[in-house]
């Protein structure tokens, strides 16, 4: 395995992690921006209410792009699975 594989399998990695953790990220932060919002006109300064509508909208993000999240690592774990055999 040379240095371009190697650089192609690292790129491919960083690829995939972005992809599978947009979603979740995003989520995260329009909900966050939403019960800051919240916060800001209603003027209710509690800490600890932004942190269960994140987790709510994070858990039922996730259980909706497991599928998603499941067929691109099943692809990646064949892509890199194939590498491995193919080295010489």
């Amino acid at each position: 395995m040379d240095a371009l594989e190697v650089m192609d399998l690292a790129r491919s990695s960083i690829y995939l992690l972005l992809k599978l953790s947009l979603p979740l990220l995003l989520v995260a932060l329009i909900v966050g921006l939403l019960v800051s919002l919240f916060q800001a006109l209603t003027q209710i300064q509690e800490p600890t209410l932004s942190f269960v509508p994140k987790i709510i909208a994070i858990f039922i993000t996730l259980l909706l792009s497991l599928n998603f999240i499941g067929s691109n690592m099943q692809n990646y774990t064949e892509d890199l699975m194939s590498r491995i055999i193919n080295i010489e």
